[in-house]
């Protein structure tokens, strides 16, 4: 097995990119596929494509997606961690990291931590920002080896998860 990554950005997406997702995710959810908050994955693929300077590194074993990471830039101003450090850094430029996932077949060989971090290789924001579902504490744990700090929690709308809200410095 030969892993290769792709980077994939705003303006020059392939047609089958969303599809992609939606597939690399049905597969790695299989075994949550009746969750509700599961499902709405597309529109959550179709939201965050659709953002200016959104940025994708997808995996592949030959031609065959394995897994990715993608995330875009948040607005000035409107950086939702904001809340959960004080005093705030001096630099608060942010790249929001929406999706960091590998489909089951494949996990345990580093391929999420490879494309996550050839997805924050060189951004010019000061701050990488995700949301880790607070029952996952190995996942947590996990980010916090990749150099992520936990602030606080949040849970962003009704029926999402509670999420640890884990910030890391990119410089």
């Amino acid at each position: 097995m030969t892993i290769a990554l792709r980077h994939f950005r705003a303006g020059a997406l392939p047609d089958d990119h969303r599809q992609t997702l939606i597939a690399v995710h049905s597969d790695a959810y299989q075994d949550q596929a009746d969750d509700p908050f599961v499902q709405r994955f597309p529109w959550f693929a179709q939201h965050w494509t659709n953002l200016p300077g959104y940025s994708c590194v997808m995996a592949f074993d030959g031609a065959e997606p394995v897994g990715f990471s993608y995330g875009a830039p948040t607005e000035p101003g409107r950086e939702w961690w904001r809340q959960h450090l004080v005093p705030e850094p001096a630099e608060t430029s942010t790249f929001a990291v929406s999706e960091v996932m590998v489909r089951p077949a494949w996990r345990k060989q580093g391929i999420a931590e490879q494309t996550h971090e050839a997805l924050l290789t060189n951004r010019p924001e000061a701050l990488a920002v995700l949301y880790v579902d607070v029952t996952h504490p190995r996942v947590q744990a996990m980010y916090e080896q990749w150099k992520y700090e936990k602030v606080g929690e949040h849970r962003p709308f009704e029926d999402a998860p509670l999420y640890a809200v884990m910030v890391r410095s990119l410089r």
